[in-house]
């Protein structure tokens, strides 16, 4: 069943199941009669002497050329021709696929001056499974996601390339294969459909709903490592995060403390027990982990904003047509930097407490790398190490590309956002992430296993059952790389977190 998009009200929880399912999207209908309006108002444009902008003018720095009538057509599908210049590997269908409920959005608000016909063959495409193909590098995040928009644009004319039914063909035999029919781009379509920032906000957006599902993993393995090395719970007293105030840290402390509520490990050394205080990796996870909440929730709302934004130029108003700059994605590009020193922090932290783990002068007496028989085996020792690549790497690429700009197009495009690469590297972020919690879970498990016959919570039992469903304890050495990609398989596919019934949400 089709997904009903309402432009101007459609929110992240809609969007994310769409993502994940892969469902089709039409626009709600009451949207069409403000569509049709606009189209109106620009084919008005198009008839008369006034010049405006993409309507009967060139591009760009030729903005000042006019573009008789007659020639309208061709300068529309000119222009999705000419800026069909990405490159790279193609973006995932998924997203691909959000992209096109995006720019769907978009027009469905009334002020892109498109006719209903251009909504309509998004919408059919979605139904049938025609996915363009979108060469996922080449766009600098200003006067929109030209290139990518314009290989969606390209397909909806019958041109490019798409997927269909699994299947790389022509856009055009994509299209046939799914009966349907290439549109005639009138004015301004062009323009309407490669301005704005959907595929930024897309890729974004996807970062932003796999980073959910990190940070609440994360809240899972922090309180496993926290009984595995009998870690005190006193620093998750409610009182001590009312007395700051910040809402994600009271989240992920009060989730903390309700997953490790009945262990017995906790109970074992609330009484002389020589250590005063746990390192930081244990004791400030709700203060890390709650401030990454915290950026990730306001990133959240930002997109929720854009998604639902017109961001081509110009847009169709009572005052007329105006020209604007909406398809700059500083928001976008904004949102994306937050996510990523989110993404990084928290697998700094919980890196650490890998580390703490296989370390026997710091765990509390576990085995050295966690293994039975330290010497002969090696335990944890290189997925440690693998951690501490990883967390490298996405500390690299979490410096911030949103203050990155450079001119374009002669000059007239001075500043640009950057906004798409900004986000299409959150998918490899979240990647690393995943590994870097999954082992934490491995260890964690590990390490809670060598304190029996204690027991840890039944909630945390809970999630050692899921672990051990996917990867089970190591004696002997082994192979270890199918174990580290289950475990962080786990993470990604929210597992842990259901395990434990752990809800802190966006």
């Amino acid at each position: 069943m089709a997904v009903t998009l309402t432009p101007g009200e459609t929110g992240l929880e809609t969007l994310e199941a769409l993502w994940r399912a892969g469902s089709a999207a039409r626009l709600e209908p009451g949207a069409r009669r403000a569509v049709e309006a606009a189209a109106e108002q620009v084919r008005a444009a198009a008839r008369g002497d006034v010049p405006v902008y993409g309507v009967n003018t060139g591009f760009g720095k030729l903005a000042s050329v006019r573009v008789s009538p007659e020639d309208t057509e061709e300068l529309q599908r000119n222009l999705i021709l000419s800026h069909c210049c990405g490159v790279g590997e193609a973006l995932d269908e998924a997203t691909t696929r959000l992209m096109m409920a995006l720019k769907l959005l978009s027009l469905g608000r009334g002020a892109s001056g498109v006719r209903w016909d251009i909504c309509a063959i998004l919408e059919e495409m979605l139904a049938a499974g025609v996915t363009p193909v979108i060469p996922a590098q080449g766009s600098v995040g200003a006067s929109g996601d030209l290139a990518p928009l314009a290989h969606l644009a390209a397909v909806m004319i019958g041109e490019g390339e798409a997927l269909f039914e699994d299947a790389r063909m022509s856009g055009a035999d994509a299209l046939s294969k799914a009966g349907l029919s290439p549109v005639v781009l009138g004015p301004k379509e062009g323009l309407a459909l490669i301005n704005g920032t959907q595929f930024s906000t897309a890729c974004a957006l996807a970062a932003l709903f796999d980073a959910g599902r990190m940070l609440r993993g994360a809240t899972v393995t922090a309180s496993l490592s926290t009984d595995a090395i009998m870690g005190s719970t006193q620093p998750l007293q409610p009182e001590i995060h009312a007395l700051r105030g910040q809402p994600g840290q009271i989240d992920v402390a009060t989730a903390m403390s309700g997953l490790m509520q009945g262990s017995e490990i906790r109970e074992s050394h609330r009484e002389d027990d020589t250590r005063v205080q746990d390192p930081y990796c244990i004791r400030c996870q709700p203060q890390v982990a709650g401030a990454a909440l915290d950026l990730l929730r306001f990133a959240a709302r930002t997109l929720e904003i854009e998604a639902n934004a017109v961001t081509d130029n110009p847009l169709v108003t009572e005052a007329g047509i105006i020209s604007g700059g909406n398809f700059h994605a500083e928001p976008v590009a904004f949102a994306a930097d937050q996510i990523a020193l989110a993404l990084s922090e928290i697998g700094a932290i919980a890196q650490r407490r890998v580390a703490l783990m296989v370390d026997p002068t710091l765990s509390h007496d576990l085995p050295p790398f966690l293994t039975p028989a330290p010497g002969l085996n090696s335990g944890f020792m290189i997925a440690e190490v693998t951690t501490a690549a990883l967390m490298s790497e996405n500390k690299h690429l979490a410096n911030p590309c949103s203050t990155d700009s450079t001119p374009t197009s002669a000059n007239q495009e001075d500043h640009v956002s950057m906004a798409a690469h900004g986000a299409r590297r959150l998918l490899r972020m979240n990647a690393n992430l995943s590994v870097i919690l999954g082992v934490e879970a491995l260890c964690a498990a590990q390490g809670i296993e060598a304190r029996a016959p204690l027991a840890t919570s039944p909630a945390l039992q809970s999630v050692m059952g899921a672990i051990r469903e996917c990867v089970p304890a190591l004696g002997q050495d082994r192979y270890m790389a199918p174990d580290l990609e289950a475990a962080a398989s786990l993470v990604r596919s929210d597992a842990l977190a259901e395990a434990a019934g752990v809800a802190v949400g966006l």
